[in-house]
């Protein structure tokens, strides 16, 4: 609507301004909002709207979960919580953890001596104390730290006059033992996570459209930059469409499967070197109508998954990339990045997103298809002449079926003189 106004402020100053007039005709002003929303060019499609990425192009998924009202469930799986924490959430929790627990232990050890009376019995060589050179509260605090870590410096050490302080110890050991595995757990595995691993898995910028083998394919390539392999690596692709049902129902960010050699086996790759993945436009493809003037016209985004196991920890990581229609170029191919050296195949990953234009018919598969079926057909088999080659047979067996009935005619005509005679 703001662009409808605007092209119609602007074409009214045009008009006025035709006119000749020693009058200046100044344009009117427009609210703050609507000059921010007015586009820059009017004369340009006003209605056009960007597209808004499913997946974004590091593979981080632009879906954002409000409204979750059962949080509790994020508590009942404490450990994927923390790992999936940013590292500086993780770290304060994990420095947290370790403080509160020391300082609770502390807390404890302090009155238990308080308690008992070790703090009026300092210096007393008569006195036995729970633990020995424990003074006051930053003492207990220090021989907390050192019981949960098994430090010991052995200036501090419980005596065996103090049940209470034995059993304590026996608790924070263990408990001191749980945290120590659940934390160090925790950030092993953080720092462990094929997350990383899969920052060196490589899509190419671009999907490309260009004839293979006679057939339209959609194609993208994909690397891996370190020598270590990925094991059992799988390719698949899923088309991000919105479409609407023939009973009427939308269904938004509808995904469908795109074939990129799952029954040829072709979507498990040997990933050693740089690979161009295709995906064969046929009937039942979701390109299979869509030419290249349509295609800039297509709300569409194409996720890429790439999974395998890591082989030097055979954790299992994804790497994922996506492409929208302004990222598909029609009539392109990649420029090759393998050469053969000196006993050896070397990748330049320089050229690893280019790419190189290609003669392809801008017609759509189904188009293309429909051409050479009638290219297939002799010359002389048309519709036309099939039908009056059809005639011709016709006629031909009714002239033979007319001779044939005459010659009989004839046969019994002579039959019957014979007879009479």
């Amino acid at each position: 609507c703001l662009c409808f106004m605007a092209a119609n402020v602007l074409e009214e100053d045009s008009m006025e301004q035709d006119i000749e007039s020693p009058v200046t005709i100044h344009q009117p002003k427009l609210p703050k909002q609507a000059r921010e929303d007015l586009p820059k060019n009017i004369n340009k499609e006003c209605a056009k709207r960007k597209i808004q990425r499913y997946v974004r192009k590091d593979g981080k998924c632009n879906v954002h979960h409000g409204n979750v009202r059962e949080t509790y469930r994020y508590l009942t799986d404490i450990f994927t919580t923390l790992v999936d924490l940013k590292w500086r959430f993780n770290l304060l929790i994990f420095v947290m953890v370790y403080t509160v627990t020391w300082l609770f232990f502390g807390m404890i050890w302090w009155l238990i001596a308080y308690m008992r009376g070790d703090m009026d019995h300092i210096g007393d060589s008569t006195w036995t104390p729970c633990v020995s050179n424990l003074n006051g509260f930053v003492s207990a605090f220090l021989f907390s730290i050192e019981t949960e870590t098994t430090i010991g410096y052995g200036y501090r050490v419980i005596t065996d006059k103090c049940p209470e302080g034995i059993i304590l110890l026996l608790v924070q050991s263990v408990l001191g033992s749980i945290v120590n595995a659940f934390m160090v757990g925790c950030m092993f595995v953080k720092i462990s996570q094929p997350k990383k691993r899969a920052e060196t898995l490589v899509f190419s910028t671009n999907a490309v459209i260009s004839m293979r083998d006679g057939k339209l394919c959609l194609m993208f390539r994909v690397g891996d930059l370190r020598n270590s392999h990925i094991v059992e690596a799988s390719i698949r692709a899923k088309l991000i469409k919105s479409k609407q049902t023939k009973e009427g129902e939308f269904i938004p960010l509808n995904q469908t499967d795109i074939n990129v050699g799952y029954y040829t086996g072709d979507d498990r790759l040997f990933l050693v070197s740089p690979l161009i993945i295709s995906h064969e436009i046929n009937q039942q493809s979701p390109f299979w109508e869509i030419s290249k003037a349509q295609l800039p016209k297509e709300e569409l985004e194409i996720v890429v998954i790439l999974e395998g196991m890591v082989e030097a920890t055979g954790m299992t990581c994804q790497a994922r990339s996506s492409y929208i229609t302004s990222e598909i170029l029609w009539g392109y191919r990649f420029t090759p990045v393998l050469t053969l050296e000196d006993g050896f195949y070397e990748v330049d990953y320089n050229s690893f997103h280019e790419t190189y234009e290609t003669n392809t018919p801008v017609y759509s598969a189904k188009e293309l298809a429909e051409m050479a079926s009638r290219a297939e057909l002799p010359l002389t088999w048309s519709v036309s002449s099939k039908l009056d080659q059809h005639a011709e047979l016709e006629t031909e067996e009714e002239e033979k079926n007319q001779e044939d009935q005459n010659e009989r005619n004839g046969d019994v005509a002579n039959l019957e003189n014979e007879s009479k005679v």
